[in-house]
């Protein structure tokens, strides 16, 4: 996979305080990705990027909340996570590369 291709998957890493939970207990990392990525091209991603042996990614989709703002109705953009859980002893810092 070339640079253009990672950088069109991964979006951007997630930064809160669940993914902060998930990153010291279950050794998991969260980041945005394309709509369209596959499970198999984040994996290759995070690999090639970070340079970490990954174990499993799984990815979920969620849909945009309606919102009113001087009663007009609009929505925000659906997105899509992956979850990414890395082999033990492996870590990234997100901060550094993000």
């Amino acid at each position: 996979m070339n640079s253009e291709k990672i950088l069109q998957v991964l979006l951007a890493p997630i930064v809160s305080e669940k993914s902060a939970r998930l990153q010291e207990l279950n050794n998991q990392y969260t980041f945005e990705v394309a709509r369209d990525a596959t499970k198999a091209e984040v994996k290759a991603a995070v690999e090639q990027l970070f340079d970490v042996k990954v174990e499993a990614v799984n990815v979920v989709n969620t849909k945009g909340k309606t919102k009113s703002f001087r009663f007009k109705q609009g929505r925000r953009a659906d997105t899509r996570k992956a979850y990414v859980r890395l082999a033990e002893g492996q870590n990234i810092d997100v901060m550094a590369k993000a």
